[in-house]
């Protein structure tokens, strides 16, 4: 299917545009009044993940009335753990929530890594091929998947947290079988994203959430070590690596085959360029309270991070995901303003 607006991988590829390509992350979400209509009308976040038809609804919203340059799947980056035999709860104004945790051997016969993908996440593969069907070309779809370190750290601690001292305890207490779960999630993640490009996603992204509480040294053993094996087993889309708060790893992450850089609000886009300089695509990164200000502040700071690009190489995005109480009329506000910005390069 030929794609009418084909913005957001041409620039992913360093090809030439005509305006900076915009999306959000947690676009599909609860911002959007339609999104929490179709919500109400389930038992709750899973079963929207885990519904086809709803997720390819929730996704497309964003398109129809935010009026982005790409949509991004419907999903969750947990579905891997549970996939691989470790269930989940999502619990409203908590979280998610593992019953079981991976701290010793015995506990990776809860990390299976020789699954069916087709069978196992095949709600997740039909969502992306009903959205595409849905969106008949208008733009591209982004698959994603969470980074292992990132789904390593839900894995052994069984929650959210502010330090993650469990996971990061087993790097020094238990390094060999660090290792050996982050081989299992990455095994099944390059299978996992392969399968949602042949399904139909025309590009992806790697969100590693929790890159920012390693050190850089241990960011590259047990983090990047993983995602440079992801990426290099995906060569049919352009890929996207998200690190947040990785900011002494940028310029390594460059250095993997990945085609973009994600970057989170306390990156600084002009240091950033001038350390990697034009050999990969950098992504973001207004700070998400930026659009809690007037309508007539969210266009100046918007201005003010797009006057701040020396290159064409760049997709416009959030350095975080919206937040959920954020207007969605400033959202608007947001994409106007890139789609109105004339490209001095």
């Amino acid at each position: 299917m030929n794609l009418k607006n084909d913005l957001i991988l041409r620039a992913a590829r360093g090809e030439s545009i005509e305006r900076y390509p915009v999306w959000l992350m947690r676009q599909a979400g609860r911002i959007l009044p339609e999104y929490r209509a179709v919500r109400s009308q389930l038992s709750g976040f899973k079963e929207l993940v885990e519904t086809p038809e709803r997720a390819a609804e929730v996704t497309i919203q964003p398109v129809d009335l935010l009026d982005v340059d790409a949509a991004i799947i419907f999903s969750d980056i947990l579905v891997v753990p549970e996939a691989m035999g470790l269930e989940y709860q999502m619990i409203e104004q908590k979280g998610p929530w593992f019953e079981q945790t991976i701290r010793s051997e015995e506990h990776l016969k809860f990390a299976d890594a020789n699954i069916d993908i087709d069978d196992r996440l095949g709600y997740v593969l039909e969502a992306i091929r009903i959205t595409n069907k849905e969106l008949n070309g208008r733009v591209p779809l982004i698959g994603f998947a969470g980074a292992p370190w990132t789904i390593f750290c839900y894995m052994v601690e069984g929650r959210g947290s502010k330090t993650f001292s469990e996971s990061r305890k087993l790097l020094y207490t238990n390094s060999a079988l660090a290792h050996e779960l982050l081989g299992r999630i990455t095994d099944v993640t390059i299978r996992y994203l392969k399968a949602q490009v042949k399904a139909g996603a025309h590009m992806l992204q790697l969100f590693d959430s929790w890159a920012g509480i390693l050190g850089t040294e241990q960011y590259a053993e047990f983090g990047l070590k993983y995602i440079s094996k992801i990426v290099d087993a995906i060569d049919e889309v352009p890929l996207t690596v998200f690190s947040k708060g990785a900011i002494t790893s940028v310029e390594a992450i460059a250095k993997t085959n990945c085609n973009t850089v994600g970057l989170d609000w306390n990156m600084d886009v002009v240091a950033i360029r001038n350390l990697i300089g034009e050999s990969r695509t950098l992504q973001g990164n207004l700070d998400p309270c930026a659009l809690y200000a007037s309508e007539k502040e969210v266009e100046r700071q918007t201005v003010k991070m797009l006057d701040s690009f020396t290159s064409k190489r760049h997709i416009v995005n959030l350095g975080h995901g919206v937040y959920p109480d954020i207007d969605p009329e400033k959202v608007k506000t947001f994409i106007k303003t890139v789609k109105n910005y004339e490209l001095r390069y």
